[in-house]
Formats: structure tokens, C-alpha cells, sequence
């Protein structure tokens, strides 16, 4: 549609895109925007505005895949501590089947709860 142009410079047009969309909402330029600056299973706080609380370059079995998970706004194990609304969740949930790295769900069993 565009023509044929290099990966190099189409990688440098999305960066300073996602920069100056950044700057417009009044907001830094997040350091997880690209996923190969981001390190492996490392969880971040999403930037403000985004519907998910986190973000993570969750990588297993040689893949890599970026995941967001943990609705903003509701209260983890993080926050509160009581272990019987974490045992609530896990339950409700059934984090005990949660087995794959790449999923929102095991996030947000394994980090939130």
C-alpha cells in the first residue's frame, strides 16, 4: 500500500509514533514499548490509561509473547493481603489448571494472587 520500505526505517517510524502519541496524552514514553527492550518475566505497571493494571514479556518453551492482565482499578493480593479472599480467587479461578507462562490467567494467579 505504502511501497516497500526497510524493517529498519518502518521500526523507527512506529517508535517515534508511539513517542509522540506519549507526549500528546502528557505521559513518558514508556520503557516496555517495544518488546525486545523488555526483560523476560518481569512484570511492569501498564501506563495510566491502559485497561490493564500490568504488562510482561512473558517468555516459555523459546516463545515470547506480551501479556497483559490484572483489571485497573480492582484491589490483588498485592494491596489488601487477606489470605482468605486470595484463597477466593484461586479457587473461583481455578489457578490450580493454570499452567501456561503465555496467558493472562496464570499471571494474574501467580503475581496478583
Amino acid at each position: 500500500m505504502f511501497g516497500n520500505f526497510p524493517e529498519d526505517l518502518l521500526a523507527q517510524f512506529k517508535r517515534d509514533y508511539a513517542e509522540r502519541q506519549a507526549m500528546a496524552l502528557g505521559y513518558p514514553m514508556p520503557s516496555f514499548a517495544d518488546k525486545s527492550e523488555m526483560a523476560c518475566n518481569k512484570p511492569q505497571q501498564a501506563p495510566a490509561g491502559a485497561k490493564q493494571k500490568y504488562i510482561v514479556k512473558a517468555c516459555a518453551n523459546g516463545q515470547e509473547k506480551t501479556v497483559r492482565f490484572g483489571l485497573r482499578g480492582m484491589q490483588d493480593f498485592l494491596q489488601h493481603k487477606n489470605e482468605k479472599r486470595r484463597e477466593n480467587f484461586k479457587a473461583r479461578h481455578r489457578c490450580s489448571e493454570k499452567k501456561d507462562k503465555l496467558t493472562p490467567g496464570w499471571w494474574a494467579c501467580n503475581y496478583n494472587w
